[in-house]
């Protein structure tokens, strides 16, 4: 445990819900946690008693990539933890492969509603649709134009054109809008729609001020910082300011609320958490300006400044994102110039 997660409480300490269990963290709020194949190893889903028309049952909140070991873990759920309930509908955070892959697919096996901000359900829709291929290339060209450059990663970026479709080969063709400020009856309590930026397009956090539970999604992570990116579909986008401000919405939750988040465990601690993403995205902003005071530079060139660790190509194509979205930061502020070389790149350097 690091020194910033000290000051962070875990009510469950190291307990973990084993595979196909739903361990329950407040009456009626039950976590699960399944496997991700990436550097990123898991993600948190939670299931919610609930009541529709009449009709006893569970809301699931997040759904996991689609893949047959998520798939099979569902079904010892189903089979074990439900209580003889149904599914009675599917509530995504936001359009994220690992938080609405498997959409589809819950909602047809119990023919239920997916819930869902009405931007992420059309970005998700629209990545499902047709071959990718345009949006590859696009995404290529982007991060080229911002000094990801070399020939070989260029030609694996292009070839990542099947990437989201794998991950979520669809989305209900029907959806239930969610907006900020909307206030969902989820049995018997209410829970408050909190919007979020910079991470998705119209990210969804959920607040319950009867038990004091904030289902944060990627909005709020105890032990890493989420990833704040710029891509190709909003290539001027402040996406850093975004998150920032949309973070500080939480502090007016109540200073002992327990925060569920997408990724690692439960914590209190929430306003602690808000000042620690503050003061890490100030420091990496003075390093990243610093760097562009020595010399002008690109995303690219801000790639070791940033990171400290190797990165894979996934790794690359995050990285890439939020180190455009901290030059942006300080573009926007008018601490930095921005300026596009003869050989298409763009730099940034201080006045």
């Amino acid at each position: 445990m690091n020194e910033l997660e000290k000051r962070l409480h875990y009510p469950l300490g190291d307990t973990l819900p084993s595979s196909g269990e739903a361990l329950t963290v407040v009456p009626g709020v039950r976590w699960i946690r399944m496997a991700l194949p990436f550097a990123l190893n898991h993600i948190n889903l939670w299931l919610l008693r609930d009541e529709i028309d009449g009709q006893p049952g569970w809301s699931i909140v997040d759904c996991c990539i689609s893949a047959d070991e998520a798939k099979a873990q569902w079904e010892q759920v189903f089979a074990h933890q439900l209580e003889g309930l149904p599914i009675l509908r599917v509530i995504v955070t936001h359009m994220h492969p690992d938080h609405i892959g498997l959409a589809h697919w819950l909602c047809e096996r119990w023919n239920v509603r997916l819930w869902i901000s009405a931007t992420d359900y059309q970005v998700a829709r629209n990545g499902t649709l047709g071959p990718a291929v345009a949006s590859a290339e696009a995404t290529a060209e982007f991060f080229a134009s911002h000094g990801l450059n070399d020939p070989v990663t260029v030609a694996k970026l292009k070839g990542r054109s099947s990437y989201f479709t794998t991950l979520v080969p669809s989305v209900p063709r029907q959806h239930r809008r969610m907006m900020d400020g909307d206030s969902l009856t989820i049995g018997g309590r209410q829970w408050l729609c909190i919007s979020g930026h910079g991470h998705a397009p119209e990210h969804i956090s959920l607040y319950c001020a009867e038990i004091k539970v904030l289902i944060g999604g990627d909005m709020m992570l105890p032990r890493i910082s989420t990833n704040v990116s710029v891509y190709d579909q909003e290539p001027e986008a402040n996406a850093l300011k975004q998150f920032l401000d949309s973070i500080d919405k939480f502090r007016a939750l109540d200073a002992q609320t327990l925060t569920l988040p997408a990724h690692g465990k439960p914590f209190t601690g929430l306003h602690e958490r808000i000042q620690q993403l503050h003061d890490h995205h100030r420091d990496r902003l003075a390093e990243v300006l610093e760097a562009c005071t020595a010399t002008p530079g690109s995303a690219a060139d801000m790639l070791p400044v940033l990171f400290k660790r190797p990165l894979d190509l996934h790794q690359t194509t995050f990285a890439m994102g939020e180190s455009i979205a901290h030059l942006h930061a300080l573009w926007f502020e008018g601490l930095l110039q921005r300026t596009q070389g003869g050989d298409g790149v763009y730099r940034f350097h201080a006045y």
